[in-house]
């Protein structure tokens, strides 16, 4: 994230943290700047490129009290006005749901998906999970330089929360194209304006599904949110199409970026990846430590203080905006030893990272996550053992879009089979 800091605020420590989080090379590698502010500015005022003052929030024990903190909002209609300045009018209509809501509403919104989007049908989706893993690498090149992101870790899970919804395969692609520009486009006239063409037709796209599962239902999970509209009157016509849209969204695009910066880790880590491969529960542990090591979920979502807030000596005005640092939490060496090391076996990774979240917001989708996440790296190292990357590792480029979605490689060039 490109962010300024209100340097008349901060020591002189903290203004060079701010210096250098507006560099490319903060995007690259963020996690020096989290750590300095870790612990000379822990919950930080900020201004970042959309001019709207927030406080960003780094250290572990911060991070999950605000994360499951009822004065901190995520119904950003509360702070409208600042809404408008950094996403414009365009995404209103795709963010009446349950991520970006606070109870009641999010209780009952959260019931109705929770009742479709159950374990048993995250569960029966394995095979198809495993199938769809296969036939990408049968057509990656296995001699010659190919780039995984587009190739592998994008269409297994944009095919995998797709097969869920029941959206047809030949509509898929352009849903990844649309989506893609959501994720990636930065601020100014420009981006805004490509985002806004984006949005309009994932809009208009997804309100054309649902009539046409409203004919012809089937029993994927759209059908089943189609059914709780229209017999239960549980769920409005916005929140119908954007609770399509923030699972078909956060459905992919976070599982994507995160299966890149697995494979990236695993491959300049010899070591580590020997030890994440031994045995089934060995892969579990390691995906957890891989969530924990370089969540592709940088930070939380907004929040807005309802109240004033006070943490860690820090006033938070009310109507302040808030953003929690995933990345930062979870290298917060209060909470893991060695943090800025990769290790596939440390024991509290699981218990202790915060990639999906905490309290009523944790993540729905993490169950799928990470059984594509098993099932995708299982697959791919068995298959090719000797795969390597096909530049040297400081070649490989991150995300450099100012105050992106998501943290991860930009591309991921390997050779599947050198010999």
């Amino acid at each position: 994230m490109t962010q300024a800091f209100a340097s008349e605020e901060l020591s002189s420590e903290e203004a060079a943290a701010a210096a250098a989080s507006c560099s490319r090379e903060f995007r690259a590698n963020p996690h020096p700047v989290y750590a300095r502010l870790r612990e000379t500015a822990p919950v930080c005022p900020m201004s970042p490129p959309h001019g709207v003052e927030t406080y960003l929030i780094t250290r572990h024990d911060d991070a999950r009290a605000a994360l499951a903190d009822p004065r901190l909002s995520k119904d950003m209609y509360g702070a409208i006005d600042a809404y408008h300045r950094i996403f414009g009018d365009s995404s209103i209509a795709l963010d009446d749901n349950m991520l970006f809501s606070d109870p009641p509403k999010h209780t009952r919104l959260r019931r109705i998906v929770g009742n479709t989007f159950t374990p048993k049908r995250v569960q029966s989706l394995r095979s198809r999970v495993q199938q769809i893993t296969e036939d990408l690498l049968d057509a990656c090149p296995a001699s010659q330089p190919v780039n995984l992101l587009p190739e592998f870790c994008f269409p297994l899970p944009l095919h995998v929360i797709c097969e869920l919804l029941g959206i047809p395969q030949n509509e898929r692609k352009q849903a990844q194209e649309w989506s893609a520009t959501v994720a990636q486009t930065g601020f100014g006239p420009e981006a805004r304006a490509r985002l806004e063409v984006a949005e309009g037709n994932l809009r208009d796209y997804l309100v054309d599904l649902i009539a046409r599962k409203r004919q012809e239902p089937d029993d994927a999970l759209l059908s089943a949110l189609v059914e709780a509209h229209d017999q239960e009157g549980a769920l409005t016509d916005h929140e119908l199409v954007s609770t399509a849209w923030v699972l078909l969204f956060a459905g992919h695009k976070s599982t994507a970026y995160q299966l890149g910066n697995a494979l990236y880790h695993l491959l300049t880590q010899p070591e580590q990846k020997r030890l994440a491969l031994r045995d089934e529960r060995s892969t579990a542990a390691a995906v957890e430590e891989i969530f924990r090591f370089e969540t592709s979920v940088e930070n939380g979502t907004f929040r807005y203080a309802k109240e004033d807030v006070v943490i860690r000596d820090t006033l938070i005005p009310k109507g302040s905006l808030v953003q929690v640092s995933i990345a930062g939490a979870n290298r917060d060496p209060e909470v893991f030893e060695d943090p800025d090391r990769m290790d596939v076996e440390r024991p509290n990774a699981q218990a202790d990272h915060l990639a999906f979240g905490v309290g009523p917001h944790y993540c729905i989708g993490a169950p799928l996550a990470r059984l594509e996440m098993h099932i995708a790296l299982t697959t791919l190292f068995e298959r090719f053992p000797r795969v390597t990357l096909a530049s040297a590792p400081q070649d490989v480029p991150w995300l450099t879009v100012p105050f992106p979605a998501f943290r991860g490689v930009a591309e991921l060039p390997v050779v599947l089979d050198p010999s």
